[in-house]
């Protein structure tokens, strides 16, 4: 395996990249900042919603892989001559050649496996990747894979939800009969659940390859939940779930609140801190939601629907 390292303006940067992907043989190609670590690095996005602050960095640093060192070559002759050369407005606005270097031979797999470590949510209640041995203390483990779907329990986000199921559990678990994870992503909420007592478990989202994540780590983790797209919700829930973001999560506001049992309990996740009010807001005709955790600047929010007195 070779790679061959750029430097190049923005304006080359896609033009460059569809040559080496379309024409040159390359592997793979990516772009970082070429000033990243100086008091020239820039950020090109802002939060969640936000729109890019500017279209590329000024100088780029384009890595491209190739299987040989001399397809590498090949593609460094053809964009020097193409590129390389000096333009009236400067040399910063030629493609430079930094590296062509053969890489190290790497067992990716045990490299990739080596970044996810066991993450604890409580001191008894773990998520563990199925290379990991369970941690001793853990009564409750998650067994999970990084997957193609959202929720490995590195974020915040998912950290607080399955915070909130396990330190409810003991109160609560009896009266979830009924539980709607909404978005499930890698089905990690519907699954802590599952290990808290909950029955009767529908995971649902629009993203087909979440589905299948889920019931692979269901079965993995030996739990009973039905997944599927989001037809499958039906009638009310003692407990519904959603860690989505900010946007999608005010547009589902009537959708998610009339699935709520009474009595059942709201918990949202996705929403940055400054974004409570709008989610409070929105949710605000059916049901009084409330800062129930904080992490990194993103909140927990729940709410519980009065019982039905009636």
């Amino acid at each position: 395996m070779f790679e061959l390292v750029l430097r190049l303006p923005q304006a080359l940067v896609e033009p460059v990249s569809d040559l080496l992907a379309d024409e040159l043989g390359a592997l793979a190609v990516s772009v970082e900042d070429a000033d990243a670590g100086s008091d020239a690095e820039r950020a090109l996005f802002g939060e969640p919603g936000m729109a890019p602050v500017a279209p590329g960095w000024r100088r780029s640093t384009l890595v491209a892989l190739f299987d040989d060192e001399a397809a590498a070559d090949a593609a460094a002759a053809r964009l020097l001559a193409d590129h390389g050369a000096a333009t009236a407005a400067g040399p910063a606005d030629a493609l430079a050649l930094q590296a062509l270097r053969a890489l190290p031979e790497q067992d990716w797999v045990r490299l990739t496996q080596s970044q996810f470590d066991p993450v604890a949510i409580g001191e008894r209640f773990w998520i563990v990747p199925s290379w990991h041995e369970v941690p001793a203390q853990a009564e409750r483990a998650i067994r999970l894979d990084p997957g193609l779907a959202f929720g490995t329990g590195t974020h915040p986000t998912t950290r607080m939800c399955l915070r909130w199921i396990a330190r409810r559990a003991d109160a609560l678990a009896s009266d979830w009969t009924r539980v709607l994870d909404y978005g499930c992503g890698s089905g990690i909420l519907a699954i802590g659940a599952a290990l808290h007592g909950a029955r009767g478990i529908d995971a649902v989202d629009i993203d087909p390859a979440a589905v299948a994540t889920t019931r692979a780590n269901a079965a993995a983790n030996r739990v009973a939940l039905q997944a599927g797209e989001p037809a499958l919700a039906a009638g009310v829930y003692p407990l519904v779930l959603a860690n989505i973001l900010a946007t999608p999560l005010k547009l589902l506001a009537p959708l998610l609140s009339a699935h709520l049992a009474p009595g059942g309990y709201l918990v949202l996740a996705g929403i940055l801190a400054r974004q409570a009010g709008e989610l409070q807001a929105a949710y605000a005709p059916a049901l009084a939601l409330a800062v129930d955790d904080e992490e990194d600047g993103w909140v927990l929010l729940v709410a519980q629907r009065p019982a039905d007195t009636r």
